[in-house]
């Protein structure tokens, strides 16, 4: 293991030229380190155990683990399993990984209409109409475009947890993104920053706030008053970082980091933008076929599902959204359809979203089902510009192809987490952070809880289990040390959220960056300074929790 770790060190080491590894390298090199910590580190698991007829977590480290806990709990320091946790990390990320192959032949199929090229010289036409008037072309509508994109992504983090998600939307934005004359990175994070902000700062995330709460057994989304008003000043810190970022990159596109790996974008950008007009001279009538074949199936949608309850946070309303969808596609898509192809699956693509939205908000979607309904897309996008059933096979593994190393790395990433299971340290790890917390003021141990949550999350990253294993332990802490559970849910939910962006453990993350075209390296060079503003501003928002007599805490 020492030798294999000295050899990727000296592949590394000529710094002079300074040359950054590749991401492989670099993720492989962490697993290297997770696995030497399996070796200092002694194995360790919390159980969950009756005690006076509460249930309470307690950590035992491996020889002193009760009968049948004993039993199962097989941990050892790893050596060469670190190539078998490459095997299980595919394992573990099966899911996105797979989502990100079909989303990535999906709309590999669906850039050969062209589509997505016409709509957006379309939309940047529209903009230099708007900068005719004089106040917009003051404030600069490429900001208010900015703006107002990140504003509905951060809603949408905030109220229903978007994450997966965004790694679809990416292929949509990173485009507009570099029409407008900046890079990928501001695409990236227009989208998926903006939505984890939202997620980080969430007023209604069911699968933080909702999870934590009940573990810490108070009302189900209670504090919302002061979490709004977090919301909204994450949201405002993220803008203005990202439009000063943005500006910078309008005004010398080669101050860019990603400027020489946007070269891919800006070919393909220029390359279809060029042939606007193009898609309207396609053949209409197997569109038509499309068209038709799509109103019955939505027709038939409409009829067996009337009425959608959508539940947003504890609040649910009753409306009929899917006869509404089946009845905007019939008249839009019509009328779309006599304009051009290209139009015509523009108004699939927006009703993909449609649908998406209301999936996950009405139908409890996850990521299986939105790849479905993006397969469904780019399928119907290939049959409405005229290709055969053969020639769309084989645009759609010429995207899988496209998009592979997005999808290994989510797998490689993976690989860290498994080595410190495997390893039975991450308990123990939590063990022995949770006890540098005695004997300490409350805004001390509030900032020390935050701290556990942050590190906790590099290794962590999904909230909903992250909340099942330190909430048992945290919430009670708060009772004997003077702090609200409320305030131990934000110290959480802060923790859980900033750090995903930075992280090579989230598997989301890595999707985004892999599907973006952005070196985790490079976006790690781009972030960091902002992930410490967030840490900090989470630092001095949990503040008031302990001083100030606020709603719900």
């Amino acid at each position: 293991m020492y030798v294999i770790f000295r050899n990727i060190a000296n592949q590394i080491q000529p710094m002079k030229k300074r040359k950054v590894p590749h991401t492989f390298v670099i993720v492989f090199c962490c697993i290297l380190l997770a696995a030497m910590m399996t070796w200092f580190i002694k194995p360790g698991k919390y159980i969950q155990e009756q005690v006076g007829g509460e249930s309470v977590m307690t950590f035992y480290y491996q020889d002193q683990l009760p009968q049948p806990y004993a039993q199962e709990f097989h941990a050892e320091p790893q050596t060469w399993q670190v190539f078998s946790a490459l095997f299980k990390g595919f394992e573990k990320q099966s899911g996105i990984i797979v989502f990100i192959l079909i989303v990535g032949g999906a709309f590999w199929i669906l850039s050969k209409s062209r589509a997505i090229d016409t709509g957006i010289m379309a939309f940047l036409r529209f903009t230099q109409r708007l900068e005719r008037k004089r106040w917009i072309r003051k404030i600069g509508v490429n900001n208010i475009i900015i703006t107002m994109v990140m504003i509905l992504f951060s809603l949408f983090g905030s109220v229903f947890g978007m994450s997966e998600e965004t790694i679809a939307f990416t292929l949509i934005v990173i485009p507009l993104a570099i029409s407008m004359g900046y890079d990928s990175i501001v695409g990236v994070c227009m989208v998926y920053v903006a939505a984890h902000i939202g997620f980080s700062g969430a007023m209604l995330n069911p699968f933080t706030i909702g999870i934590a709460q009940g573990i810490a057994d108070i009302p189900l989304f209670s504090g919302i008053g002061y979490r709004t008003v977090c919301w909204i000043i994450l949201t405002i810190i993220g803008i203005i970082f990202v439009l000063i970022y943005a500006n910078k990159v309008k005004k010398n596109p080669k101050s860019s980091i990603m400027y020489d790996d946007d070269a891919y974008w800006r070919k393909t950008d220029n390359a279809q933008l060029s042939t606007d007009a193009k898609p309207s001279t396609l053949n209409a009538k197997p569109s038509w076929f499309v068209y038709g074949f799509i109103v019955i199936l939505l027709v038939y949608c409409a009829i067996r599902f009337p009425m959608t309850t959508l539940k947003v946070g504890n609040s649910t309303s009753t409306l009929p959204l899917l006869p509404i969808g089946a009845g905007l596609f019939l008249i839009i898509g019509f009328f779309a359809l006599r304009k051009s192809v290209a139009y015509f699956i523009l108004t699939m693509l927006f009703g993909t979203v449609f649908y998406l939205i209301v999936g996950v908000l009405g139908y409890g979607w996850y990521i299986m089902e939105i790849a479905t309904l993006f397969l469904f897309m780019g399928i119907c996008s290939g049959f409405a510009i005229g290709k055969s059933a053969s020639d769309i096979a084989k645009l759609f593994i010429e995207g899988m192809g496209d998009i592979m190393s997005a999808a290994v790395i989510v797998g490689l990433a993976a690989g860290i987490v498994i080595v410190l299971q495997d390893g039975g340290v991450i308990d123990t790890i939590l063990y022995g952070l949770s006890k540098s917390m005695n004997n300490l003021g409350t805004i001390a141990s509030t900032e020390i809880m935050y701290g556990i949550q942050t590190l906790i999350n590099i290794v962590i990253p999904s909230g909903s289990a992250k909340a099942a294993i330190t909430m048992p332990i945290m919430a009670p802490f708060s009772d004997l040390i003077g702090i609200s559970r409320q305030t131990t849910v934000m110290a959480f939910q802060f923790g859980d959220g900033f750090t995903n962006m930075i992280t090579p453990t989230s598997g989301v993350l890595i999707a985004t960056l892999g599907v973006a075209r952005i070196p985790w390296e490079k976006w790690v060079r781009f972030i960091w300074k902002f992930i410490l503003v967030l840490i900090v501003v989470g630092a001095l928002l949990l503040i008031p929790t302990v001083t100030i007599s606020l709603n719900g805490f």
